[in-house]
């Protein structure tokens, strides 16, 4: 460090292009390149080009919508694995994903880049991909910090966002991923968040990702998110993005000489690039090339496992003894396996649905095809063309979904139907034939209400990547059992969504007024039913739920409880099922979701055979954020247990004792109502104290009168428990023995709180 100028210094938190970190030849310093990702190698032909330049081929794996479908830890850290190999042969340093943003609204055009609306899932997978990516010796950049939710006016709106919901909902998944894989970056967002630039805030970028969650690596800006580069070195942005950027490099180095710019705080950032920079180098990059076929393969695989059965009446799937098929949908042959902007991916080699499905035909099956729409103008001459089709066929496979065009980064979805055309198409095929099979090929999710009573069996695909055509003919006739699962909640109609009255916001700022009630935990609340839940995914065989257990029915919070649930396959084929574990607090003292997501397990089966899942859960798993405290909180008393084959299907559920070891200091102060005096530990027996003072001058004042204590002291509370102690305590105050004010003075004494202060 020493060595180097403060020239160079400032020139190192800069990009030397478009993708690379300025080397500094004279001290051995290298350059290290990053690439887009986070579901493929998005590395340019010329390492000079930017934007949305012709990159090299690389396997296109299911984005991240698909990927997350699977819930599948060891799959996720095996693509991880893989990515990390493509980015040695590429010789890419850094790939820039995992994206663990939360779904909040369906419109968000980049929602196929992210994992799920629930942190906790968003956060468990995200750690498990850098993991894997990690195991390389290949950096990763945890995106996008945070709450970019939206791509409406991605670059200057404001997220404005109370501190609970920023903790419980928008924070959690980066801090898992944090704490559990040091990701080698972490990415900041383009958003401000309550008025700050995210690429400026000391809060998120130091307090709390570097001295609470002891983030390791260094913070890269998303590319041309830094509005003042001296500020963004303040709050504990390391590296600016993309460079070069010779004004920028010059206004760092006269803040550091006119003493505006702690020179400590850049040498800080120059010593969290380098460390990185040497590690990137240990692995030597850019010496063998990838098997690209067997990468195809096992991106097929992968891809099998995101596929969700959401509909399969009078078991129409898998398809079996037919005679002739009818495909129909442009979409079979011009599959959309991706999303637009900076992950687009240029494949190795591209599965056509179609092609995939005559491959796996038999000779004996007569196979037609109609194209049914053109992008998004209705044709009615090609719905009648593709009815024609359909109705001469024993089954029907109808490919449908999201043109390229309606879904990227850049811009939101404007709606979450279908194209018209591709209405129209799937009343008119079920109609002339009801063995109708949709595919949906979507980055999120859509409106289904106008038709899906109409279609008897609906594979959700999502976006599958390249071997996308081949995982759906593989689960279309039975080589493949459907395991995936929702990680999004779909709504019945858009208004039903939880941001819908806040979104897309006004005057630079979006209101996230739903609090906490993002997802599942919203519909839960509202005791609104949607179309298909949280966690929702069918199977071509069945399971069974048995022998819930807890390791202990009363726990101590620093001890955690273990949770085992046997499942069985009940069914006559192979599969998987997603087993779910949710927490319920049965008297909460704060506002809380009904059920949180806080476990998972996939488990494999034979038929008939019986595996056990295994839960473990600490005290954060029954934990809510309090801004009185500034800390996370678990408060003492029983809690459910609900295991569930979704958030709507909970099969078993057990009731657990919490017996907390927190030791909080009192937060009462001249203010408190009498409801925060109760729910304080060292507040309650003071409470307790007058009322039995009250019921007592009652009794003795009315000796003739029968009165149940227990039940009058709940009266006298019901009709005051939200005013003041000392409103109350001015009501009455010439019975007392001094003045109300001394009086809650010292009863504050006596809870430990310094009227001094308070």
């Amino acid at each position: 460090m020493l060595q180097l100028t403060l020239e160079e210094k400032a020139a190192l938190c800069t990009g030397l292009g478009p993708w690379q970190t300025v080397d500094v030849e004279r001290l051995g310093i290298p350059r290290i390149t990053m690439s887009d990702g986070p579901h493929g190698v998005r590395k340019v032909k010329n390492i000079e080009d930017f934007g949305l330049a012709e990159s090299i081929p690389a396997t296109c794996y299911p984005p991240a919508a698909a990927l997350a479908a699977t819930w599948n830890r060891e799959l996720i850290q095996k693509v991880g694995e893989h990515l990390g190999d493509e980015c040695i042969s590429l010789d890419v340093d850094v790939l820039l994903g995992p994206g663990v943003n939360i779904k909040r609204t369906p419109l968000c055009g980049r929602n196929f880049e992210y994992y799920s609306e629930d942190p906790y899932l968003a956060g468990v997978l995200g750690a498990i991909f850098v993991k894997g990516v990690q195991s390389k010796g290949v950096g990763t950049s945890l995106k996008h910090y945070t709450a970019n939710n939206q791509e409406y006016q991605r670059f200057t709106i404001s997220a404005e966002i109370d501190t609970r919901t920023l903790k419980e909902i928008y924070l959690p998944a980066f801090e898992k991923v944090v704490k559990e894989s040091q990701p080698w970056t972490v990415m900041c967002a383009y958003n401000k968040i309550n008025g700050i630039f995210a690429s400026e805030h000391y809060d998120l970028l130091t307090r709390i990702l570097r001295s609470e969650w002891n983030f390791e690596g260094f913070v890269v800006s998303d590319w041309g998110a830094v509005h003042n580069r001296v500020d963004a070195l303040k709050g504990g942005l390391d590296l600016q993005m993309p460079g070069p950027n010779d004004r920028d490099v010059q206004k760092v180095i006269e803040a550091v000489r006119n003493n505006t710019l702690d020179e400590k705080v850049l040498n800080q950032a120059v010593e969290r690039l380098l460390k990185i920079i040497f590690q990137a180098k240990e692995i030597k990059k850019g010496h063998f090339e990838f098997d690209k076929e067997k990468h195809h393969a096992f991106a097929r695989k992968v891809a099998t496992e995101g596929i969700i059965l959401l509909k399969n009446e009078n078991n129409l799937l898998p398809i079996k003894n037919v005679s002739s098929i009818a495909i129909i949908g442009g979409m079979a042959k011009e599959p959309r396996f991706q999303g637009g902007g900076s992950s687009l991916i240029n494949p190795t080699k591209i599965d056509i649905p179609f092609d995939e499905i005559e491959k796996i035909l038999g000779e004996n099956v007569h196979l037609e095809y109609a194209a049914g729409y053109a992008k998004d103008s209705g044709d009615k001459t090609l719905i009648n063309e593709a009815c024609d089709v359909a109705k001469q066929a024993d089954v029907v496979i109808l490919f449908s979904g999201l043109p390229f065009e309606h879904e990227s980064e850049g811009f939101d979805r404007k709606t979450i139907d279908l194209p018209e055309s591709h209405i129209e198409l799937i009343k008119a095929a079920t109609n002339v034939n009801p063995k109708t099979i949709l595919v949906l090929s979507n980055g999120s999710a859509i409106n289904m209400h106008q038709w899906i009573n109409d279609v008897p069996a609906v594979l959700e695909t999502y976006l599958l990547g390249q071997a996308g055509g081949g995982a759906i003919s593989d689960v279309l006739f039975g080589k493949e059992n459907p395991s995936g699962k929702l990680t999004e909640t779909f709504p019945v109609r858009l208004e039903h969504n939880p941001a819908y009255l806040n979104y897309p916001g006004e005057a630079g700022k979006v209101r996230y007024g739903e609090g906490l009630y993002v997802g599942y935990r919203y519909y839960d609340k509202k005791e609104i039913e949607p179309i298909f839940p949280f966690g929702f995914g069918l199977s071509y065989t069945t399971f069974s739920y048995s022998n819930l257990t807890v390791s202990k029915k009363t726990f101590k919070d620093i001890e955690g409880v273990t949770v085992n649930v046997d499942i069985t396959n009940t069914g006559e084929v192979p599969g998987k099922e997603i087993v779910q574990l949710y927490i319920h607090q049965s008297n909460p003292k704060v506002d809380r979701p009904f059920k949180e997501l806080k476990g998972f397990s996939k488990v494999e089966l034979q038929p008939n055979e019986t595996k056990t899942a295994t839960f473990y859960l600490d005290s954060r798993s029954f934990a809510y954020y309090s801004v009185n405290y500034n800390s996370w909180i678990w408060e003492a008393g029983e809690y459910d247990i609900l295991i569930g084959a979704s958030s709507k299907d909970i099969r078993l559920n057990t009731t657990v004792t919490l017996e907390s070891t927190q030791e909080l200091s009192s937060i009462l102060n001249m203010d408190s109502t009498i409801r925060d005096w109760i729910n304080d530990p060292k507040g309650k027996p003071i409470i307790d104290e007058i009322m039995t003072q009250r019921v007592n001058y009652i009794k003795s004042h009315n000796p003739d009168l029968e009165i149940d204590e227990e039940q009058m002291k709940e009266e006298l509370l019901s009709s005051a428990i939200d005013l003041p102690l000392l409103r109350v305590f001015k009501f009455a105050e010439n019975l007392l023995p001094m003045p109300a004010e001394d009086l809650v003075k010292l009863f504050l004494t006596r809870v430990g709180v310094n009227n001094e202060e308070k």
